[in-house]
């Protein structure tokens, strides 16, 4: 992902799209071919764990994808699902991360939003228990914490660019069909015509209210929205919730070095940390 958002001259300039100018596409292939072989290697694993022991209900996404090849292998093969794995880890790893290191970042700086996410994560679960997903719809101030996080810190600040499929004028700019189109979600969570103190880490602007990240509230759209929103939307959220709240639950945090946390982001495809978050769990 760090070499995907570097600045890449083909950008702006097209016409030096067959030179790569910088190599970016061709690094780019030589990861990504390191990590089909490594899911090339994964699939021949389970092919020959199911031919010896039979087709056993591990019930993951390998062996839906796989038993979806045996019954209809003219819709699907070996290779649409190297790339479909491909883009599952591509897509979910450093996202989700990068937005809980955020959301450890964000509650850590700001004791008083740490003090109360314990006080009810104590109350509803009971202290230095995981957080479950049956427990996330009666944790209100963590959900808020999230939402904030994702306000604040979408895991990709541009989201996956749109192509025009024809010419459309939009606030009276006609966008030509064809032309790329990025959205700004960063921008838009951080408009001070919609959001009261944006550049300030608030969850509390999110208790009893019905804006969400889901996509149907424009204001927050992280994930993007309508048919081309992030597929794994559901996943990402409930993975975002359970990690925080277990972590927040399950131990007392200590900063390895002594001040205030950095905040600086690092330009790229994700948005990223430019300095680590550096933390000490010690264990409630």
């Amino acid at each position: 992902m760090e070499e995907a958002g570097k600045p890449n001259l083909v950008d702006y300039f097209p016409v030096l799209r067959k030179m790569d100018p910088q190599g970016i596409r061709h690094r780019m292939a030589i990861h990504f071919g390191k990590l089909i072989g490594l899911f090339d290697h994964m699939i021949s694993q389970r092919l020959e764990s199911r031919r010896l022991h039979g087709c056993l209900a591990s019930n993951d996404v390998l062996d839906t994808l796989l038993n979806i090849t045996e019954e209809n292998g003219d819709q699907i093969d070996r290779n649409h699902i190297e790339t479909m794995l491909l883009d599952l880890y591509i897509a979910g790893n450093d996202t989700t991360s990068n937005t809980l290191e955020w959301a450890m970042a964000e509650v850590l700086q700001n004791p008083e939003t740490l003090k109360r996410a314990r006080a009810e994560l104590d109350q509803i679960i009971g202290k230095g228990k995981p957080v479950e997903e049956s427990d996330i719809a009666r944790l209100p101030y963590l959900q808020a914490i999230v939402k904030e996080t994702f306000r604040l810190h979408p895991p990709v600040p541009f989201l996956i660019p749109r192509k025009v499929e024809a010419d459309v004028e939009v606030c009276g700019f006609t966008v030509p069909k064809g032309a790329q189109v990025l959205v700004n979600a960063w921008a838009i969570g951080r408009d001070p015509s919609t959001w009261a103190n944006p550049n300030s880490f608030v969850p509390e602007r999110f208790l009893g209210s019905e804006v969400d990240v889901r996509g149907h509230d424009f204001e927050l759209i992280p994930f993007g929205a309508g048919r081309r929103i992030c597929p794994g939307l559901p996943l990402a959220i409930r993975m975002v919730h359970l990690m925080l709240g277990s972590l927040i639950n399950s131990f007392d945090w200590k900063l390895e070095d002594a001040g205030d946390i950095n905040m600086e982001e690092k330009f790229g495809i994700t948005l990223q940390k430019s300095h680590p978050l550096r933390a000490i769990p010690i264990l409630v």
